[in-house]
């Protein structure tokens, strides 16, 4: 099962990113999130995991999928990604500092630069997803001595997020499969 989620809170044409003080990506631009408490379900730990980060209450939350992993240094793993949207009007000043790090507003182009090297290597190739198409993804990265070797984007039902009989098939076959992928 996946421990972590991730959230991308859109206002207009930026996105609030969190520059982590911590591991994992210390010093470069994430989403907001965190750990799954036990037995709690994806969409309410991002609830809360929103709250607590940035104590923004009102927002759409969308579910846009899966971000797993595997490397040759760590066993397989992901989170549940999410866009939250807030209005372009929205009043929240930023840069703001948190126990996690500072939140501040990035315009989406600054995200999307490929000369960017302060962002979560992931980041410019999934977003676009999230932002842009309908469907939910799995976005399997694969890494090498911490770098982004590969990204398999496949498309996923909306039901993992609530349906954790469907969601322990997928991760279990994904898993598996992932082994496979990394040799």
């Amino acid at each position: 099962m996946l421990k972590y989620n991730i959230c991308f809170v859109k206002r207009g044409d930026e996105i609030l990113l969190l520059n982590r003080e911590k591991a994992s990506w210390m010093g470069c631009w994430n989403g907001i999130g965190g750990k799954l408490e036990p037995m709690e379900s994806p969409r309410a730990a991002m609830i809360r995991e929103i709250e607590e980060e940035t104590g923004i209450e009102a927002y759409e939350l969308h579910f846009k999928g899966l971000v797993t992993w595997t490397g040759e240094d760590f066993d397989f793993g992901g989170m549940y990604a999410y866009v939250a949207e807030v209005p372009e009007s929205y009043d929240y000043v930023t840069p703001r500092k948190t126990d996690e790090g500072i939140l501040d507003w990035k315009k989406i182009e600054w995200i999307m630069n490929e000369e960017n090297v302060g962002i979560v290597s992931n980041i410019p190739r999934t977003l676009p997803f999230m932002l842009n198409d309908a469907h939910c993804y799995n976005h399997h990265c694969v890494y090498e001595k911490g770098q982004l070797l590969k990204l398999i984007q496949s498309l996923i039902t909306s039901d993992i997020e609530s349906n954790e009989k469907e969601r322990g098939q997928y991760l279990q076959t994904y898993s598996d499969s992932s082994k496979i992928l990394n040799s």
